[in-house]
């Protein structure tokens, strides 16, 4: 961990980072003194928009929300031209899928030459997609029960994001975020449901009928096959959690039951 502080009163720039993420950065930031811009993530598709809220900005947090790279080029260009650093909020999918959307983005920061961070996270601990499932029946059907996927606390990806945004010290890392512990997906339900006080089992069902339900959501094929290779990828070879969030913020990583207790209300 790095304790030198970016001497630079310019705002940090936050776009299109996940909503949950990237409030918690504008609060983390403001709390530290440091002024925020915050962009909505249809600012990443207009260059022109993206490049005048950019002036005068030092870095910038950096999600893709997008379910395409399409027009990505454009707005990376835009950023390694008018802002310092960049902190790329990507996902730790990348190592076990490198055409993983998200590793096409790592891929168009690095190739543009701007002082980067990228923080590779093991899927939010946002369980939210099982909600309406588990409010219904209590049953969640899916692929890959048995498969740890070491989530992590979307405080904590803040956290780590607002040190890359304001020391020195971080450029070129790739920083893996875990929780604490790895759960797999039937146990992040079963915790799920002691915090909603609630009876709630995982039902495994087959890829492809997994692949045809994210499919009918709407979700990219391309997305949807990354998503379900790093699902078997991880069943194959279980990911330990890692050290990171302590080790850069000098706390431990919430666990995924802390985030089931504090959201269990969605799931009643």
């Amino acid at each position: 961990m790095t304790d030198k502080r970016v001497e630079d009163a310019s705002p940090v720039l936050v776009v299109g980072a996940s909503g949950t993420v990237g409030r918690h950065v504008g609060l983390q930031l403001a709390a530290a003194g440091v002024r925020a811009r915050t962009l909505p993530p249809r600012a990443l598709l207009d260059p022109g928009s993206l490049e005048a809220a950019a002036q005068g900005v030092g870095a910038v947090l950096l999600g893709w929300p997008h379910p395409t790279t399409e027009a990505a080029t454009d707005a990376v260009g835009v950023l390694a031209r008018e802002v310092g650093r960049v902190v790329l909020v990507s996902s730790a999918a990348v190592r076990d899928v490198p055409e993983h959307l998200e590793g096409e983005i790592e891929a168009l920061v690095v190739r543009s030459g701007v002082r980067h961070t990228v923080l590779r996270a093991y899927g939010f601990a946002a369980a939210l997609q099982w909600a309406e499932e588990i409010r219904a029946g209590g049953t969640v059907r899916g692929y890959g029960g048995t498969a740890e996927l070491s989530p992590v606390d979307e405080r904590d990806v803040a956290a780590v994001a607002v040190r890359a945004l304001v020391e020195d010290g971080h450029d070129a890392a790739r920083y893996v975020l875990t929780g604490p512990e790895s759960p797999t997906q039937a146990e992040q339900v079963g915790i799920i449901g002691e915090a909603a006080g609630r009876p709630v089992t995982w039902e495994e069902i087959p890829r492809e009928a997994a692949r045809h339900r994210l499919s009918a959501a709407g979700r990219p094929r391309t997305a949807v096959d990354s998503t379900l290779d790093f699902v078997r990828a991880r069943l194959a070879e279980p990911q330990p959690a890692t050290t990171t969030v302590r080790d850069l913020t000098g706390h431990p990583a919430r666990s995924f039951r802390i985030w089931a207790t504090e959201h269990a209300a969605l799931f009643r």
